[in-house]
């Protein structure tokens, strides 16, 4: 899969030589490329907005689908987007001057939605439902104004797998971030091509690469978040058997409506026995 060639695109320059690297960036080019195909993203000619927020995974996701496109399996054109919501902190000049350096086009979008939060979320609540919502609407219009036919997010397997566990836990559904989706208007897909690849790898890339990593907690560390505390639940899983997580996430591709107990998903009313088996003698009576 990789060639000897260190220069595919300036987002790989200096990019490590030895062997463990080697099998790292393979293993994701080969995870990114599983979900692609298997999930249909890809319209020829289209255009994507590959949203940035400057963590690991964002450079991650944006240098591997440069590796897809420079070996022509990734026939549509890529924006690099990053929306500066405004946070304290928050080092405006980082990804432009990064993706400047990298010759990637790109539009950052300034947007204060951190002071909305704070106006609209009482003290001691989370800002992350109203933020993701905010920064969503934004991004949206953002892919509508370039013509955009995509909105791509960096959401790896953890994520999902996260998501899926709080979803259980509190929201009292099975359900977590789909790879690939339609949004409520109808007019745009949203992607996460980092859906088979797991967190540690992405982490072990952007390190290695060396990327200019922006911190996640610039809206003030929130002690006690949920997602925080399914994380150390399934760390702590992980730790006790290795390959769970990825196990689990198997099982989310693996779905048997019949052996749940959702009545939407699968008919059990019309469920009947084979006519050898049934006994016409008596009538099932209605229950009351």
């Amino acid at each position: 899969m990789l060639d000897d060639c260190d220069d595919i695109h300036p987002l790989f320059h200096g990019a490590p030589k030895t062997t463990e690297f080697k099998k790292l960036r393979k293993r994701i080019v080969q995870n990114v490329r599983e979900a692609i195909e298997q999930y249909g993203m890809v319209e020829r000619d289209a255009r994507w907005l590959v949203c940035l927020s400057g963590g690991k995974d964002s450079y991650t996701m944006l240098a591997i689908l440069y590796e897809l496109k420079w070996r022509g399996l990734l026939p549509v054109e890529l924006l690099a987007c990053n929306l500066d919501q405004g946070q304290p902190g928050f080092p405006a000049s980082v990804l432009p001057e990064f993706l400047e350096k990298m010759g990637v086009p790109h539009r950052i979008e300034y947007e204060d939605t951190y002071s909305i939060v704070k106006d609209k979320v009482p003290e001691g609540r989370t800002y992350c439902a109203l933020c993701s919502r905010l920064r969503r609407g934004n991004l949206y219009r953002i892919a509508r104004e370039e013509g955009c036919s995509a909105v791509v997010l960096g959401h790896h397997r953890d994520d999902i797998l996260e998501t899926f566990f709080m979803n259980l836990f509190h929201g009292g559904r099975l359900a977590t971030m789909p790879p690939k989706l339609v949004n409520e208007e109808g007019d745009l897909f949203v992607y996460r091509p980092l859906a088979h690849v797991a967190e540690e790898d992405c982490e072990k890339f952007a390190k290695s690469m060396n990327y200019p990593i922006i911190p996640c907690d610039l809206c003030g560390s929130q002690d006690g978040l949920q997602r925080q505390q399914v994380k150390g639940i399934l760390d702590g899983w992980e730790k006790n058997r290795p390959g769970r997580r990825q196990v689990m996430f198997r099982a989310l591709m693996n779905a048997r409506p019949s052996h749940l107990l959702d009545p939407n998903l699968f008919d059990f009313k019309g469920l009947e026995l084979n006519p050898k088996d049934r006994d016409n003698s008596s009538d099932i009576p209605d229950l009351r």
